[in-house]
């Protein structure tokens, strides 16, 4: 998939396409489209991701429960293959697990019906806004940081001039962190602006993201530090060679055994498995 294509997917924000089996709720729902001017198709499976490209698209609505047991994977496969495009999981009742999954996967919002073809067609529209404040992004913008280069403009990170393989979420973390100047990100922050919510008590998804992201960049540059935590606060981005002094906050480290949130996340069970 060439990044010409990529962005093309993110197209006009008013062409949607809805993949949905439940034929009252997509004629009210394509009533209110049809009035607000936005064109739409209306799927009837999950199509190739090259159909979906040439469709040029500012948004997709997806129907898990309509799509059957392989709608888990097709969701992996879309946000992977096209990380410009909006994906709105609009389905059935569903546990936290399952909506968990879908969000780590890479969609961008879950709306749970029943619900009024209003509020999917603003999540919708919230969805786009963010994207489009993400992607208004120049050459300037690209990073060079130590070992890696991040390039907003492909939506990839590179280290010795080869891509690491970064999922949605963990790309859109580098991208805040590194664009942040130096700067502390408190955790609250971070996902305010990376997951688009506000964080509940005790989630620990900018920990785990952070580990995974970490990881990744050791992997591809393992003789520099990028990501440095400040217990009990948040996360900073600086390329420091490895063995140099981590410039942390010395005050708070020694108070890291009294900040639950300051301890090293867990490790989370396979997502698959919890549905």
């Amino acid at each position: 998939m060439t990044d010409t294509n990529i962005a093309a997917a993110a197209g006009g924000s008013s062409r949607v396409a809805v993949t949905d089996g439940d034929s009252g709720f997509v004629q009210v729902l394509t009533k209110r489209l049809d009035r607000l001017g936005w064109e739409h198709r209306v799927l009837t499976g999950a199509v190739a991701v090259e159909r979906l490209v040439s469709m040029r698209l500012g948004a997709l609505v997806l129907d898990l429960a309509f799509l059957g047991p392989h709608g888990w994977e097709y969701l992996e496969r879309v946000t992977r293959e096209l990380p410009a495009l909006p994906v709105i999981v609009c389905t059935g009742q569903s546990t936290v697990s399952q909506r968990v999954r879908g969000l780590r996967l890479g969609a961008d919002d879950w709306v749970t019906k029943p619900c009024h073809p209003e509020e999917l067609i603003a999540r919708i529209e919230a969805v786009v806004r963010r994207r489009r404040r993400a992607g208004g992004l120049a050459v300037a913008d690209i990073v060079l940081a130590g070992e890696i280069e991040v390039r907003p403009d492909q939506f990839q990170v590179f280290a010795h001039g080869r891509s690491i393989d970064l999922t949605r979420r963990e790309f859109e973390l580098i991208q805040l962190l590194s664009g942040a100047e130096g700067r502390v990100l408190e955790r609250e922050e971070i996902y305010q602006r990376v997951w688009g919510y506000t964080m509940a008590h005790g989630d620990r998804s900018v920990d785990v993201f952070v580990r995974k992201l970490r990881s990744k960049l050791q992997h591809a540059s393992p003789d520099w530090n990028y990501i440095h935590t400040h217990f009990g606060v948040g996360y900073r981005f600086a390329a420091e060679q490895a063995g140099e002094a981590e410039t942390t906050d010395s005050a708070a480290v020694g108070s890291a055994a009294i900040e639950p949130s300051a301890a090293p996340a867990p490790d989370l069970p396979d997502l698959h498995a919890l549905v």
